[in-house]
């Protein structure tokens, strides 16, 4: 089977770079007794970026590689050395691409050249001990883990962004017309479903400029799945003006011209979305004596809303240069329809009175929710007694303490930290945790509880 050629939705595993764990070192020289700590910072870690770039046409690249990996940053090293920082993963992608969740729901919509969407953030690279230290805790003994990157598994849908869309039964004549009027040289023969991807072109009408896209041929039924269905009526929402294009020299027994553009109209409106789109009937091949006998017939009949009629032949190019200009007209007059109803990017500001956190009282204890706590647990190396201390300083610093006060935490009650791989703590009350005096030596901290943690990791202590 060979691999298909235009994908337009494909599934995306994005997973961004860890953040480098920074340095706990102590600077030993001769005749430098007392260097002090220089641990340099760990690197963040690389983020995974989509980018609109107008050489790319389709989400092929991606289909054949779903999963995304950025890099690690790196850890910090003695002598106040920073890690490096690891390199972020740029995923070109065609103009009108949406990003979705599972659950369908657009999260944002890429248009326009150089549109950029951080999908999934590097994890951002943890503090040396060089950086921790101060006045009370002049030699720190431990560093500040690496945050974890972030993972996104998101749909990628594209929607092709042009400003006519020709609609119409398989072979009406639609990639003939697209030819006719653009440079676009798309597939064209006798038979039905020739075309089985969308194809785009540029028309220039004196001082029109505009694009031009035939989508695969619609049948009874389209909008809900049959024949192409879906697959591809989704291309036609970005359009400003719906051009059907019509056979006015079809065969079969069971079709005019009245009955296809009823049929079409019918899917449209069951698709839904395109209502307040212009639309423009062409009567096509009417090069042929018969169809041309047909259209001058119906004309007067055949109408959408008043939509303008035009009866052209693809083949010897009669009455193209009047559809050009109208069209042209009809997009001048409509683009701003479509910028109005794309998805736009909400702003939503954190209240000034949130502290970041909430405190919940539940059968096994009281879990402490929120973004900066769990950030908190996350850079802290539960192997150092000190780490831990600071972690408490930290938590007490937040306000975490005074809430479990509030709600009536006794000490020894069990104190929750962390999302999917949280920290168990029995609580001591250590309200001023945050201005105590000088603590112990390197590595210890006498006011830690006991803590319950499956993943210590530690950070080398290095010397030089």
């Amino acid at each position: 089977m060979s691999q298909p050629q235009f994908v337009d939705r494909v599934q995306v595993h994005a997973r961004a770079g860890d953040g480098g764990d920074g340095c706990a070192s102590i600077r030993r020289e001769k005749f430098r007794p007392l260097g002090g700590p220089d641990g340099g910072n760990g690197g963040r870690g690389g983020s995974i970026i989509l980018r609109v770039d107008p050489s790319v046409t389709t989400l092929l690249d991606l289909h054949r590689r779903p999963h995304l990996r950025a890099d690690n940053g790196r850890a910090g090293r003695g002598s106040n050395r920073d890690g490096a920082t690891g390199a972020d993963v740029i995923v070109s992608v065609p103009d009108g691409t949406t990003v979705r969740t599972q659950d369908g729901e657009i999260i944002t919509d890429l248009v326009g050249p150089g549109a950029e969407f951080v999908l999934a953030t590097g994890g951002q690279g943890g503090l040396g001990n060089a950086a921790l230290a101060n006045r009370r805790r002049k030699a720190p003994g431990f560093a500040l883990l690496g945050g974890e990157g972030e993972e996104a598994e998101v749909l990628l849908e594209l929607r092709t962004v042009a400003d006519v869309a020709l609609v119409g039964y398989p072979s009406a004549g639609k990639s003939s017309l697209i030819a006719a009027m653009s440079a676009a040289r798309p597939k064209i023969a006798d038979y039905p479903f020739t075309t089985l991807t969308p194809n785009l072109g540029v028309v220039r009408a004196g001082q029109y400029t505009y694009t031009i896209a035939d989508v695969p041929g619609l049948v009874p039924g389209a909008s809900a799945g049959k024949g192409l269905g879906l697959e591809f009526l989704r291309h036609i929402e970005r359009c400003s003006v719906i051009c059907h294009v019509i056979d006015a020299a079809t065969l079969e027994s069971d079709r005019d011209p009245l009955t296809d553009l009823s049929v079409i109209e019918s899917e449209l409106t069951s698709y839904g979305g395109l209502s307040d789109r212009p639309r423009v009937i062409v009567l096509n091949k009417v090069d042929i004596p018969e169809a041309k006998e047909l259209a001058e017939f119906v004309a007067e009949d055949i109408s959408v809303d008043g939509a303008a009629v035009f009866a052209v032949s693809a083949v010897s190019h009669e009455g193209l240069q009047g559809l050009a200009y109208a069209l042209g007209a009809l997009v001048e007059a409509n683009r701003p329809i479509v910028a109005v109803a794309r998805p736009r990017t909400v702003l939503r500001p954190e209240p000034v009175d949130d502290r970041g956190f909430t405190v919940e009282t539940t059968e096994e204890g009281y879990r402490v929710h929120g973004e900066r706590p769990r950030r908190l647990v996350e850079q802290t190396d539960f192997s150092n007694d000190e780490a831990v201390g600071y972690l408490a300083e930290r938590l007490a610093r937040l306000g975490v303490e005074e809430e479990l006060l509030a709600q009536g935490a006794q000490p020894g009650a069990t104190v929750i930290v962390g999302g999917a791989d949280p920290v168990v703590f029995e609580w001591e009350p250590m309200i001023d945790a945050a201005d105590r005096g000088p603590v112990g030596p390197r590595g210890t901290d006498e006011t830690v509880a006991a803590v319950e943690h499956k993943h210590a990791r530690r950070p080398e202590i290095e010397t030089e």
